[in-house]
């Protein structure tokens, strides 16, 4: 069964990139006029010195694609990044074939996949100035987080790739914690304690991903409990089909809105030369993912970064006025 979605997921990618080359002209009459939407947006509010900054990323490399130069402006402004990992990101069978060299990866396999992609977490973001103590590995199961949240919030998940019901990874901020809602939820918790955020960067609930809509809808509950829901932010990293586009590494062109996203209220985050450089170098960083999916990661190396203020599309009132979706 592995086997088979291993041959799948390849057949998939190469399906996916071919119809992206057959269609160029029509992908560059779409990315011109994304362009030009995004060229039109306001800026990202700017960080200020002690400002606390926690990134909610589902996987490692989530951080860096969205957010790797809002990172570095962040810093440069004097304020304090966090970053916390919800998963170890080792549900990917198709990246532990290459990575283990191996046909049918067990899961002794697919848990020194996670190992390894935390362990190019905590690289990356040294690399955007981030250190050690202000990174938080959960290490919750890879693809199984909507289980949590619904199914499995009171009874433990065995995740089928590592056959693991609790927390294994190195370094993971509570070892041993069962793969359960409850206790996602209660680490999730004890991040927002200790962090004290200010601003948090999270995915947004039309990223495709279901981890990533999870864990939307996780950090707008706790930090809505907490009176604080307007101190989320929210980035797309799988926001439909073929998007970014042009894939590959094009540092000199726009990221355009992502398309499953695109009536959010963005506000674009322009990067410098050297804090594309320094993006890149994260990106690379994550070996194991550049090896499978490079064209789709090098895709997010672009001149700016979004962020909306809201989770959903702002609205208007019969009167025309808009409408916060907060407000109502």
């Amino acid at each position: 069964m592995r086997r088979r979605h291993v041959l799948i997921t390849t057949a998939v990618l190469g399906a996916a990139g071919l119809a992206a080359w057959i269609n160029l002209p029509a992908v560059g009459r779409v990315f011109d006029a994304g362009a030009d939407r995004v060229a039109a947006l306001p800026p990202t509010a700017p960080f200020r010195p002690g400002q606390r900054v926690l990134v909610l990323a589902p996987h490692p490399d989530d951080e860096t694609l969205c957010c790797a130069g809002l990172i570095q402006q962040a810093q440069a402004a004097g304020a304090r990044v966090f970053v916390a990992w919800a998963t170890a990101g080792d549900g990917f069978e198709f990246d532990a074939v290459l990575t283990r060299r191996v046909l049918d990866p067990g899961p002794a396999d697919m848990r020194a996949l996670g190992d390894t992609r935390a362990a190019e977490a905590r690289r990356a973001v040294a690399l955007l100035g981030v250190p050690p103590e202000r990174t938080f590995m959960l290490g919750y199961p890879d693809g199984g987080l909507f289980r949590l949240f619904t199914t499995q919030y009171a009874e433990p998940y065995t995740a089928p790739h590592t056959a693991s019901g609790a927390v294994y990874v190195r370094g993971a901020l509570t070892p041993g914690a069962p793969y359960t809602g409850r206790a996602l939820e209660a680490d999730l918790s004890r991040v927002l304690g200790r962090v004290r955020p200010d601003l948090v960067l999270a995915p947004a609930p039309q990223d495709f991903h279901a981890d990533h809509r999870t864990l939307s809808y996780l950090a707008m509950r706790l930090m809505s409990a907490r009176g604080q829901e307007a101190r989320v932010r929210y980035w797309v990293v799988h926001g439909g089909l073929e998007w970014p586009l042009p894939k590959g590494l094009h540092a000199g062109l726009p990221l355009t809105l992502p398309p499953l996203a695109k009536t959010l209220p963005w506000a674009r985050a322009d990067l410098t030369p050297a804090q594309v450089a320094r993006k890149r170098a994260a990106v690379d960083a994550y070996r194991t993912q550049t090896r499978v999916m490079g064209r789709f990661m090098h895709a997010f190396v672009r001149q700016n970064e979004l962020l909306s203020a809201e989770p959903l599309p702002e609205e208007r009132g019969a009167d025309g006025l808009k409408v916060s979706p907060t407000s109502r």
